[in-house]
C-alpha cells in the first residue's frame, strides 16, 4: 500500500529530528499557538499528522482541555473516532513545493468531519509561488565538470549528466540573488474552504519580465503559510495585516528543511533585461499515488518554446 509506505518512512527518528530542529518551522508554530491562545485554552484540539506530537504538547501548554494527536494515515483510512466536535485543527501538513507528499487532504477530511462552525485552523492559508532563476554555479558543478576531468575531456558524458542532474525536480537552497523576477502565485489555499477535488490538478499561466540579463536555468517554487483566525469569527478582527504570523520558505528568508524546489532546463536560455518569459504550469496528482505530483511546465522566451 503506497500510503502505508509513505507513513512508515516517517517512523524514522532522523526525519522528526530534522523537522523539530528546523527552528523557523517549530518556533513559528509555537508562536502561532500562543497568539491564538484564546481559541485554544479550555478547548478541544486535533493535531493532524502529529509525528512526535510536539505541536500537541505546545497546545496542551497553551491550556487546551483535550488534544487528539492523530496520525494522518489514520484519518486517511478513517480509523479515527472522535465523538465530539473540535474547536481547533492544527497541522504541519505542507510538503515540498507545498503539495508534494502533502497531508492537506487529511486536514480537509478532519475539518469536514469534526471542526465546529467558526473553529480555528492553523495554518489558515497557504500560497505556492514560482519564479524564473539563474544558477550558474549549480549548472557548472553538475555539467561543466565533465569538460575537464583530471585533464581529460569527458564531455561525451554531458548529455547523460544533464539527464541525471535535471530530469527530476531538485530540493535545494537558493538565495534571492538567483531569482530573476518578482514571483507569480501558482495556487492560494484557504484551509477553511478548500475542497479535496481542487488538489487533483492545479494550473496557472505565468508571464515574467526578467529584471536582468542572465542565463535562465529553470524555475524555483516555494510557499508560505499564514496563521489567522477565521474571518467570520466574532473575536477581535486582525486590524494590522503585519500582525499575521507567516512561515515562509522563500529564497530571501531564513532557510527551512523544505528549502526550495527547482525545475531545471537541460540547457540554459540567455535572456535579456526586460525580456518576457511566459507559459503555463500544471501540477497534477499522480494516479498511482495521490501524494506524488506530476509537473508539466511549458515555457516560451525570445521565440523559443519548450515543454518539460
Amino acid at each position: 500500500d503506497f500510503d502505508m509506505a509513505y507513513f512508515h518512512s516517517y517512523a524514522h527518528v532522523g526525519i522528526h529530528e530534522e523537522m523539530i530542529k528546523d527552528r523557523v518551522r517549530t518556533e513559528t508554530y509555537r508562536a502561532a499557538i500562543m497568539q491564538h491562545q484564546s481559541f485554544i485554552e479550555g478547548k478541544v484540539v486535533v493535531d493532524v499528522g502529529c509525528g512526535t506530537g510536539i505541536l500537541s504538547i505546545f497546545c496542551a501548554q497553551a491550556g487546551a482541555k483535550r488534544v487528539y494527536a492523530v496520525d494522518a494515515s489514520d484519518i486517511a483510512v478513517q480509523d479515527v473516532e472522535i465523538d465530539e466536535e473540535v474547536d481547533v485543527i492544527i497541522s504541519e501538513w505542507m510538503g515540498y513545493m507545498l503539495l508534494y507528499e502533502s497531508m492537506l487532504g487529511s486536514v480537509i477530511t478532519a475539518r469536514d468531519r469534526w471542526l465546529k462552525h467558526g473553529g480555528l485552523i492553523l495554518p489558515s492559508t497557504a500560497t505556492l509561488y514560482m519564479a524564473p532563476v539563474t544558477h550558474p554555479d549549480r549548472y557548472s558543478e553538475s555539467i561543466d565538470f565533465w569538460r575537464n576531468v583530471y585533464g581529460i575531456d569527458m564531455s561525451a558524458m554531458i548529455q547523460l549528466a544533464k539527464q541525471c542532474a535535471f530530469e527530476e525536480p531538485c530540493v535545494e537552497t537558493i538565495t534571492g540573488e538567483n531569482v530573476l523576477t518578482w514571483p507569480h502565485v501558482v495556487k492560494h489555499v484557504d484551509c477553511y474552504t478548500i475542497q479535496i477535488h481542487e488538489l487533483e490538478s492545479v494550473s496557472t499561466r505565468y508571464k515574467f519580465q526578467s529584471m536582468m540579463r542572465a542565463p535562465l536555468h529553470g524555475f524555483a517554487f516555494w510557499f508560505d503559510v499564514e496563521f489567522n483566525a477565521p474571518t467570520h469569527s466574532q473575536r477581535k478582527k486582525r486590524t494590522n495585516p503585519n500582525e499575521a504570523l507567516v512561515l515562509s520558505t522563500a529564497p530571501e528568508d531564513p532557510p527551512t528543511h523544505w528549502q526550495q524546489t527547482l525545475v531545471y532546463f537541460y540547457d540554459p536560455i540567455e535572456v535579456e533585461q526586460d525580456q518576457l518569459i511566459e507559459g503555463s504550469v500544471t501540477l497534477s496528482q499522480s494516479k498511482e499515488n495521490a501524494r506524488f505530483m506530476n509537473i508539466r511546465l511549458e515555457y516560451a522566451s525570445g521565440g523559443r518554446s519548450f515543454v518539460k
